[in-house]
């Protein structure tokens, strides 16, 4: 997705851009407006709702074209995504923590800081991912054989890691680019670099894995080079944009050096959020385990369900990166009671458009359903899934939306408690006493997940409600 006018970006003049760069310098009347609070909002949020929506139509397209492979392939290409998505906890670290404090810089009229900050998160994104990524190149086939997948899975799946690994420092480039021309209010740019990304993935991945202008039939190894290639073409893509645009913020390589304190500074704020999502992934994990004790048909249904959610929370988080964005750089600008209207706009809107979504889900959830599976049975225990999904909407609205707030304003280690409590002790807890204490219907195991998020809704709620978000320290 080339530019029609590079003016347009450099020169920041689309309205969203506006609203962001002039946030902090007329705060007080977009507060007193509150119309013009919304627009500014939204003006942030619905780029990163079509990049993340790029990202997830990528992730389909890959799917139904592995799946065309056989389900050895499949299996083999989803072990070795969460994998992949385990190795890319240490962006959410940095990405995090870089997004809160260049918001933060940036609404302090501190550029130049800034603009520092962001060289030295991509030089330590790339440096941690290389690390991060060495362990996984050496030892596929335990890591694999840790999941309890057929031998042939392994061996393919073996082949499938050693290179989709090779697309992770330069995907944590392009996350932290992203991240830091957000927090600077620019969510325009890094949609460009998503889209030519997301573009070039799914060409690539059809040439690729199925062998067409003369390349020959790679099969799951053609998936994972058209994701490193595509990665790879993204970063230089946006290196080269943020070095030679006068964009927001720019790369300024000219005496470049190592700022360790820069960097543990970032590192401070973002590391719960990289344990946030590790306990995520390991809760996903363990709540796969009571659905499979239902059957093959639950977790079938589970999976389909969790790939309409995917879908559905997408105004979440592009409402969470607008409110991260907003309530960070008017904490910057001395200006906490603006921060705190932003946080509760971009609830507001974010709420909006979620529920309406949970109505659509919920209507529509047996239709949906048969798109995916054949099956009578799967498709009752997925509708209940679905519908569930749809319930929890509004919930998941504040869990998203409020959750950036928390993390703009460099509050990232309430989240995790948050996610501790709501998802092992309400999630997992009742899922443990319906499926070995009380051996109730599946659709009880499906209820837990309502539990849930009331907790960490609430409890999210709570500590922005209480404000003492606006006293931590960034």
């Amino acid at each position: 997705m080339a530019p029609a006018r590079p003016a347009q970006w450099g020169e920041a003049t689309g309205e969203g851009m506006r609203a962001a760069r002039d946030y902090t310098a007329s705060a007080p009347a977009l507060v007193a407006e509150e119309p013009g609070l919304l627009r500014a909002t939204w003006s942030l949020a619905w780029p990163v709702i079509f990049a993340f929506s790029i990202e997830s139509l990528v992730g389909i397209c890959d799917l139904l074209m592995v799946g065309r492979l056989g389900p050895a392939s499949v299996a083999a290409v989803g072990v070795g995504v969460q994998i992949l998505s385990a190795v890319n906890a240490m962006m959410f670290a940095v990405g995090t923590g870089t997004l809160a404090v260049v918001a933060r810089q940036i609404g302090a009229g501190e550029r130049r800081e800034a603009e520092e900050t962001f060289l030295q998160s991509v030089l330590a994104a790339f440096v941690l991912s290389v690390l991060a990524v060495l362990p996984v190149l050496l030892w596929p086939g335990p890591l694999l054989r840790f999941f309890r997948v057929d031998p042939e899975v392994v061996a393919i799946g073996v082949r499938f890691v050693r290179v989709v690994m090779l697309a992770v420092p330069s995907g944590a480039v392009v996350f932290i680019i992203s991240a830091s021309l957000r927090g600077a209010g620019d969510t325009r740019t890094p949609l460009a670099v998503g889209a030519t990304v997301g573009v070039l993935n799914v060409a690539l991945a059809y040439v690729l894995i199925f062998g067409h202008l003369g390349v020959p039939p790679l099969g799951v190894v053609g998936a994972a080079t058209a994701t490193a290639s595509a990665y790879a073409t993204g970063a230089l893509l946006g290196v080269g944009l943020v070095t030679g645009l006068p964009l927001v913020l720019r790369l300024r390589w000219r005496g470049l050096r190592v700022r360790l304190d820069v960097i543990r500074r970032v590192l401070r704020i973002g590391y719960p959020a990289a344990l946030e999502h590790l306990l995520m992934q390991l809760g996903f994990f363990l709540y796969i385990i009571f659905a499979a004790r239902y059957g093959t048909g639950a977790v079938a249904a589970y999976f389909i369900g969790a790939r309409i959610l995917a879908l559905s929370f997408l105004p979440g988080l592009g409402f969470a990166v607008a409110a991260g964005a907003m309530v960070g750089q008017a904490l910057g600008a001395g200006q906490a009671r603006d921060a705190e209207r932003s946080g509760w706009a971009a609830l507001r809107l974010g709420s909006y458009l979620m529920t309406a979504a949970g109505v659509v889900i919920f209507l529509a959830a047996r239709p949906i359903a048969r798109l995916f599976v054949a099956d009578p049975a799967v498709v009752a225990d997925t509708v209940g899934f679905i519908r569930v999904l749809a319930v929890a909407q509004p919930l998941m609205a504040v869990d998203f939306v409020v959750g950036g707030a928390l993390r703009g304003a460099g509050d990232t280690r309430f989240p995790l408690v948050a996610v501790f409590l709501g998802f092992y002790l309400c999630r997992l807890g009742a899922a443990s006493l319906v499926t070995f204490a009380f051996h109730l219907p599946l659709i009880w195991l499906w209820l837990a997940v309502i539990g849930d998020y009331v907790a960490r809704a609430a409890l999210k709620a709570w500590r922005f409600h209480s404000g003492r978000w606006k006293h931590v320290r960034v």
